[in-house]
């Protein structure tokens, strides 16, 4: 699933922060990067809340002084815990709390491949709202 955690995170922003300039770029990374990086590994770790306060953590720290900086790496961390909102992952309480109750990585599937044929129609939704939106943004330039 690519499109449809892309555009539920890019169409919340949008949303909330209203803000012409913003880079989606990193953000769009960071809605991904969960599923990239755990479903091939096996591990869980990207599924947990506590990985993505770690990453916002760093960005904070990484960028103290560097406002422009800063405003272009907060869409990472931002994609991360939006794709844990869309992809339904505090739903599983050993994955979302990782380490917090335990060490071990949940050997549960993940909430993108336990779906199944479901995805299919987020994927189709995503790319609707994706076109949709960038048809808007194209149109108010």
């Amino acid at each position: 699933m690519l499109l449809w955690f892309v555009a539920t995170a890019v169409l919340t922003i949008a949303w909330v922060f209203k803000d012409p300039r913003f880079d989606y770029r990193l953000l769009a990374v960071g809605a991904v990067l969960p599923d990239v990086i755990d479903w091939p590994t096996g591990w869980r770790v990207m599924h947990s809340v506590v990985t993505s306060i770690a990453l916002l953590a760093l960005v904070m720290i990484v960028t103290l002084g560097r406002k422009p900086s800063r405003k272009l790496l907060l869409g990472l961390p931002i994609g991360t815990f939006l794709h844990l909102v869309f992809d339904g992952a505090f739903t599983n309480t050993e994955m979302f709390w990782w380490p917090i109750g335990g060490w071990d990585f949940s050997t549960d599937v993940l909430p993108v491949v336990a779906r199944g044929w479901w995805n299919v129609p987020l994927e189709i939704a995503g790319a609707y709202a994706l076109w949709r939106w960038w048809m808007r943004r194209r149109a108010a330039a």
